[in-house]
């Protein structure tokens, strides 16, 4: 059974979710398609690790063959091709590898070489297999590194593998989880959480893939994922309650992990085995991984400064209008000169 853990955005929890079910399915895979930030093998410490470099095709010139037709540019939706000044050049960082280009060239100027974009780490942690894809920093996206991933276990049946997935709802989310027989939610007590619940519910069931939630960090009080499971009829499979002693101490072994058993016990047994205004016109925000309250500090900076204009570029995940109440923006012809909203 390949049982894939989404969240609408990053520090719900689904890798703790992901990380314990496998830890207590015997023998399972343990899949990490976050490419872009992955660290269930933290918890895993996986051994005996074997490596595989992750390649992607990119375009080549022949610049003697090259006779400036321009059909490449032309095809290029991406504009990842350029003629300029008698020269064909290539901007490999946008280039989606879809080889086009070389099939349209009348010339036969462009053919293909190998460009490292990741790389996928294979080891064994007791008798959890640890599968970890890693993408190279300013790739355009890591879906090739996923595919590879997924490929390796396409053919497993015998043993339960469980897909810790990236965050949001992105192509690579689709990808990840197009192979998958059930989908698990993690979703926080919070506006943000409900949010985001709702983007990954929407694409699960776009997909028509199965599905159930489990609601991480529950404490007393309303909780606005839990409202919104009830009112779109989202089987709650579990409720894992917010305890600090979870996060303050590490256990150095994977059997004594605190969470494990929680886990365990909140999933039903058919899951089981399977502060002034600093003197600056432009500020970015940025964190590494989600839900670290980047969202947080630029509402916060917002209330306080005189000007009201701002951006919410977390464009998988935009949460910044349910704290501001602004939903839409209108642009000004005097100040935007290229836009465009699809």
């Amino acid at each position: 059974m390949k049982i894939a853990v989404l969240s609408g955005k990053g520090g719900t929890g689904k890798t703790l979710v992901s990380v314990n079910l496998a830890s207590v399915s015997e023998g399972s895979y343990y899949i990490d398609c976050d490419v872009e930030e992955p660290n269930g093998h933290l918890f895993f410490k996986p051994e005996k690790i074997e490596q595989e470099a992750i390649t992607v095709k990119i375009p080549v010139v022949d610049q003697d063959r090259c006779t400036g037709c321009r059909a490449c540019v032309d095809f290029c939706a991406f504009n990842a091709l350029a003629y300029i000044k008698d020269q064909l050049l290539v901007f490999e960082e946008i280039c989606h590898s879809c080889g086009g280009c070389v099939l349209v060239c009348p010339e036969d100027a462009l053919s293909e070489k190998d460009k490292a974009i990741g790389s996928i780490e294979r080891g064994i942690s007791e008798d959890v297999f640890v599968h970890t894809g890693i993408m190279n920093t300013g790739e355009v996206s890591g879906i090739p590194i996923v595919d590879r991933l997924l490929e390796k276990i396409a053919l497993e049946s015998e043993r339960d593998i469980f897909i810790d997935g990236p965050p949001g709802t992105a192509c690579i989310v689709m990808e990840t989880i197009k192979g998958a027989d059930f989908c698990l939610l993690v979703a926080e007590p919070t506006l943000f959480g409900a949010h985001n619940l709702q983007m990954v519910h929407e694409l699960v069931a776009l997909m028509e893939k199965p599905f159930g939630v489990i609601l991480n960090k529950c404490q007393e009080g309303e909780n606005p994922s839990e409202i919104y499971a009830m009112e779109h009829g989202i089987p709650v499979i579990g409720r894992i309650p917010s305890m600090r002693s979870s996060g303050s101490s590490i256990p150095t072994e994977r059997s004594s992990h605190a969470s494990t058993r929680s886990i365990e016990n909140v999933l039903p047994h058919s899951l089981k085995p399977h502060e002034r205004r600093p003197p600056y016109e432009t500020v970015t925000y940025l964190e590494r991984q989600g839900r670290n309250r980047k969202t947080t500090v630029a509402s916060a900076f917002i209330h306080l400064a005189e000007a009201k204009t701002y951006a919410d570029c977390d464009v998988d995940a935009p949460n910044l209008h349910l704290i501001t109440g602004e939903k839409e923006a209108p642009l000004k012809e005097d100040f935007c000169t290229a836009a465009r909203i699809d």
